[in-house]
């Protein structure tokens, strides 16, 4: 199906997009509005961030389960209302500098709604990392009340996640398991069949083990899917991969990316 151009930088096979992971999450806390400004500022190309579902049902926008790890609260964010979740501050941990300094404690930043992203950076397309199977269907209600599924590249570990994104409009990646089944055909010199996604997004090793970056980049290119792959903060590495034929690089430094690669 045809989409837009705002989401067409994620999907072009030669645009080389140049992705804020979890927003410039070097310079600011992850997840945060504070970090997807300064991704847009940096003059990152499209956005990556991570989606768990509270107890009432509302999309927030945060990688873990926990709160414990990037906020000053403690708990499971799926045992937990939107409004106690916004009360903890989501820039009490970070730092540069090993902990000595804590810049963006106490400066109200906060947990955000996927709603409210989706609102303040209407011009950029988001890569969505549905962290669960139970928050799918509430990011697909989001996404449709906001008219943003033009807009955003659905992505997640779990098959079951992505099958409310199956149809247009959505847009979706592949799964875990279609990712390794286009590799093992492509190894056995087998073609991969029609394919219902529409790009990859891949780390640099799972299990432990390189991936074989070149190879599944062609196999993926064969259909008609662009590579994306995370976490690459290193310029040279980035040319390395552009060089084996990746589509996008998801960086916490886009903008040592854009300025050196």
């Amino acid at each position: 199906p045809a989409v837009t151009p705002i989401v067409n930088a994620l999907l072009e096979l030669d645009a080389r997009p140049v992705i804020a992971h979890r927003g410039s999450s070097a310079a600011a806390p992850e997840n945060t509005i504070a970090a997807f400004e300064r991704a847009a500022a940096d003059g990152a190309a499209g956005l990556e961030l991570d989606v768990h579902v509270t107890a009432d049902g509302v999309p927030v926008v945060i990688h873990d389960p926990l709160l414990d790890r990037t906020t000053d609260r403690t708990g499971a964010v799926a045992s937990m209302s939107f409004r106690a979740v916004r009360e903890a501050d989501a820039g009490a941990r970070f730092t540069t500098d090993g902990g000595r300094s804590l810049p963006w404690r106490g400066r109200d930043v906060r947990v955000p709604a996927l709603a409210e992203v989706l609102d303040a950076f209407a011009h950029l397309p988001i890569i969505i990392e549905v962290k669960t199977t139970g928050a799918a269907l509430a990011v697909r209600r989001v996404l449709t009340e906001a008219s943003a599924a033009d807009r955003c590249l659905i992505a997640s570990f779990d098959a079951r996640a992505l099958a409310p994104f199956d149809t247009a409009p959505w847009v979706r990646s592949a799964s875990r398991r279609e990712t390794i089944e286009l590799l093992a055909r492509t190894m056995l010199g087998r073609r991969a069949p029609r394919v219902g996604y529409r790009a990859l997004t891949v780390p640099t090793h799972a299990y432990g083990i390189a991936v074989p970056m070149r190879r599944l980049a062609h196999a993926a290119r064969a259909v008609g899917c662009p590579t994306h792959v995370w976490v690459i903060d290193s310029p040279s590495e980035a040319r390395a991969l552009w060089k084996d034929g990746v589509a996008g690089i998801i960086t916490n430094r886009p903008r040592a990316i854009l300025d050196e690669a």
